[in-house]
């Protein structure tokens, strides 16, 4: 039997967008991407590891496991503790990793004005 349902008609450009996934991989085997990033801005927003993982509903175990993860990775601290109460003590970004999280956030911005402006030409023709 066919169906006498009327066709929906496609959407218009305008109400599509893209939406990538980027992962910078360190080796073969580590993913750093747009979550990771936002848990360090919270870490380095709140000055704790803690704080950072409650907001973000994770273990803190796995989350100072990734971190040293990372680092090992990288080569280069992300992370710094320092003993004692806020606003002095607890965790912070490092100058580099603070560098690197901005470096990524700007490739990041980079790609995503590529792909709609890409996106724009292909679908609009």
């Amino acid at each position: 039997m066919l169906s006498r349902r009327t066709p929906v008609p496609p959407p218009s450009v305008s109400q599509l967008q893209p939406k990538m996934r980027l992962w910078v991989v360190f080796g073969d085997r580590l993913k750093f991407g747009d979550g990771r990033a936002r848990l360090l801005e919270v870490i380095d927003e709140l000055g704790s590891l803690k704080q950072a993982v409650e907001r973000f509903d994770m273990s803190y175990r796995n989350a100072w496991g990734y971190l040293r993860e990372l680092e090992s990775a990288a080569g280069f601290k992300f992370v710094e503790r320092r003993p004692g109460r806020r606003p002095r003590g607890g965790t912070r970004l490092t100058a580099r990793g603070r560098r690197f999280l901005t470096q990524y956030w700007r490739f990041r911005r980079g790609l995503d004005d590529l792909a709609r402006r890409r996106f724009r030409r292909i679908f609009e023709a």
